[in-house]
């Protein structure tokens, strides 16, 4: 039976690349988008309106989510997968990047939100289609910065800090459902929206720093995104893998 996908902020960028690379494997993708409707429809187009739809919606408005996740059933039969990618207003430019004696608890409060209300909002939603069939994946995005801030991007790192946290407590409460809940933390994406700001001498401090010498690419995290959202990966849940070329290792 085809498996299918749901994948927040999916227009562009690293949703993007996620969605092909799982649409190219065989599923069945749901494409969340919020603002970039001609993005999203585009990529439906390239993938085939057989196998993909493009669904609006907030993912930090809870009943926006509960609509896109009844629609998106109703169009493909269920969802199997769940992918966690929507980034909320963030760019990584280290020379724009507020210190922390400058940020705001509201600074804080929209990562918080777009990252951790996010991943609330979906999970819960999903959660009664995936008790029913006894069974579904959830995989979030996380981030290395979290291990080794090279850039202190703190309210981004914080609330992808909690990321973790949370996967790791809905991991230990809905395993009993064959349920797996786990986190993909790229390194700094080449190149991305939220990185196409970043400066060429992080890019290069980063690659140097790698002992694959290399900055991580979209495609790099969504290979391992596939693989997790695979029946052969069924084994693993409650984890934090890391894509970064080994600049972090635990």
């Amino acid at each position: 039976m085809t498996r299918t996908v749901l994948v927040t902020g999916s227009s562009r960028g690293l949703g993007a690349t996620i969605a092909r690379t799982l649409a190219e494997q065989g599923y069945q993708v749901v494409i969340n988008y919020y603002q970039s409707k001609e993005k999203a429809e585009q990529l439906v187009a390239e993938i085939g309106e057989e196998n993909a739809s493009a669904i609006q919606a907030d993912v930090t408005n809870r009943q926006e989510v509960d609509k896109m996740i009844k629609k998106a059933i109703d169009h493909f039969g269920q969802l199997d997968v769940v992918i966690n990618n929507a980034l909320v207003d963030f760019k990584f430019d280290p020379n724009k990047q507020k210190p922390f004696t400058k940020l705001s608890w509201e600074d804080y409060e929209n990562q918080l939100n777009g990252t951790i209300k996010a991943a609330f909002n979906i999970v819960q939603s999903v959660m009664p289609q995936f008790i029913e069939q006894k069974g579904g994946t959830i995989i979030s995005i996380g981030t290395n910065l979290y291990q080794n801030p090279v850039v202190p991007y703190h309210e981004y790192t914080t609330a992808k800090a909690a990321l973790v946290g949370f996967t790791r407590n809905i991991a230990a409460e809905l395993g009993q459902y064959g349920i797996s809940a786990n986190v993909v933390s790229g390194g700094l994406l080449k190149t991305t929206d939220a990185s196409a700001v970043t400066t060429p001498e992080v890019f290069n401090l980063i690659a140097q720093s790698t002992p694959l010498k290399k900055v991580t690419t979209p495609q790099d995290v969504a290979n391992m995104v596939a693989y997790l959202s695979s029946e052969e990966a069924s084994g693993i849940t409650g984890q934090n893998i890391v894509v970064d070329g080994g600049l972090t290792m635990n």
